[in-house]
């Protein structure tokens, strides 16, 4: 029972930073319909955006781990939204009314090029973090099977709530949700009733990439440890999660992120680790023969 209470623990740990990542693949999706490749990668910068403010607010300005902690999260908020910012300008906008794989091209060409300038900038070495936010709750069992919960697994789940809910509240409440829902729906249409359709999208890569940019620090802060490398493996899973819970839903990103991680550190305990990778797709693949637009996804309606 421990081993499984401190799985539990794990995965949803994990899926919690999986789900902040999905929440940008679905965002993109739905307003363009296009699977932004690089989405990965630009969780890899945000990662390594953090790592560099956290060395600069504790070694150079000597703020506490806590505020230092809440300095980059800003930060590396604002810094990645730029940088996806000037992505959407350059990679993807001209290419906006190209044919469809154009785009697609694109973004995988972004993503080898943000891959590669981190390991020219930073080397491909691991880049280590001191430990952040040490300490745990201890929940039940005894010595060597003692479950627990670190204060760092609790920051991470935490966050994750609290952010999606407010991006929820900003989709379905404010006049930039309801700007974003109309371009979804119809671009053109959504143009001439005076919404700037560049804006939103534009806003909506921001929006994508900032809370990349958390998952970045709270990836960092997990594992204590980035690599230029290390946007593929969770960006791809990640576009899983989104595919999963069902992509175009802010929620349905998240519970496809949970499902994951539960699914890999289960697995990992129970059975092998080296075909963790492998029973998360079959459960994908599973999912979508039974249900194609994915657990939350609404049904695509043929515009006629």
């Amino acid at each position: 029972m421990e081993v499984f209470v401190q799985q539990l623990v794990n995965g949803l740990t994990l899926g919690s930073i999986y789900g902040l990542i999905a929440i940008g693949y679905t965002m993109v999706f739905g307003i363009i319909g296009m699977v932004n490749f690089a989405h990965g990668d630009v969780f890899m910068v945000g990662s390594f955006i953090a790592l560099i403010l956290f060395m600069v607010a504790t070694m150079f300005l000597g703020l506490p781990t806590v505020a230092a902690l809440i300095v980059v999260l800003v930060l590396a908020m604002a810094l990645t939204g730029l940088w996806n910012w000037t992505i959407e300008r350059v990679a993807y906008r001209p290419l906006r009314g190209s044919f469809r794989l154009a785009p697609l091209i694109s973004a995988i060409g972004m993503s080898i090029l943000l891959s590669n300038l981190i390991q020219i900038l930073q080397g491909p070495r691991n880049k280590p973090l001191p430990p952040m936010l040490p300490g745990s709750i201890h929940i039940m069992g005894e010595d060597a099977l003692a479950t627990a919960i670190s204060y760092k697994q609790i920051v991470i789940m935490v966050v994750t709530v609290v952010l999606l809910a407010v991006f929820w509240w900003v989709v379905q409440k404010t006049p930039l949700g309801r700007a974003q829902r109309a371009v979804e729906q119809d671009a053109k249409m959504a143009a001439l009733l005076g919404i700037n359709v560049d804006k939103t999208i534009s806003i909506t890569f921001v929006m994508g990439a900032a809370l990349a940019a958390v998952a970045g620090v709270m990836y960092l802060m997990y594992y204590g440890v980035v690599n230029f490398s290390d946007g593929f493996v969770p960006g791809v899973k990640a576009f899983t999660a989104a595919v999963l819970g069902g992509i175009g839903s802010l929620p349905g990103a998240v519970l496809g992120g949970l499902l994951i991680g539960l699914i890999e550190t289960m697995w990992s305990a129970y059975f092998t680790i080296d075909y963790k990778d492998v029973a998360a797709f079959s459960i994908l693949a599973i999912t979508l023969i039974f249900l194609p637009s994915g657990i939350l996804g609404r049904p695509d309606v043929e515009k006629v």
